[in-house]
């Protein structure tokens, strides 16, 4: 699983995690916290904020469980360009993470004592465009 972890100075890291890491992440949902030593955090706090599957679908915050759904949407997550009151069906997943989620985005919450950039080793941050 890939992990992208957004820095309060608006510097994105992505990690990948192994398989004992992503099951302590299961069953956890978007907007929980967790440790970050999980990703080799020691002392940080990251937050849940999406993620996508292995096939792109991206994670709805307000549909709950695991599975894919066909849901009707006017906005938010996965849908571009609508005209005023428009809609449309979309295909999303819930928001507990499982085991078909292949990228998890966090974001920092808690600082560590150490700067987040030693901690991810070789890793260049990406450069978050506006």
């Amino acid at each position: 699983m890939q992990i992208t972890i957004g820095a309060k100075d608006g510097n994105t890291y992505s990690k990948e995690i192994g398989e004992t890491q992503v099951n302590t992440l299961k069953g956890k949902r978007i907007g929980q916290e967790f440790d970050g030593s999980v990703v080799g955090l020691d002392g940080y706090k990251l937050k849940i904020t999406g993620g996508s599957d292995k096939d792109g679908f991206p994670m709805k915050k307000n549909l709950h469980g695991t599975a894919r759904r066909k849901v009707l949407v006017k906005g938010g997550t996965g849908v571009k360009n609508l005209e005023n009151g428009e809609r449309k069906r979309k295909t999303m997943r819930g928001n507990t993470v499982a085991e078909d989620i292949e990228q998890l985005n966090t974001k920092v919450v808690e600082e560590g004592s150490e700067d987040i950039e030693e901690l991810l080793n070789d890793e260049e941050p990406e450069e978050e465009e506006n």
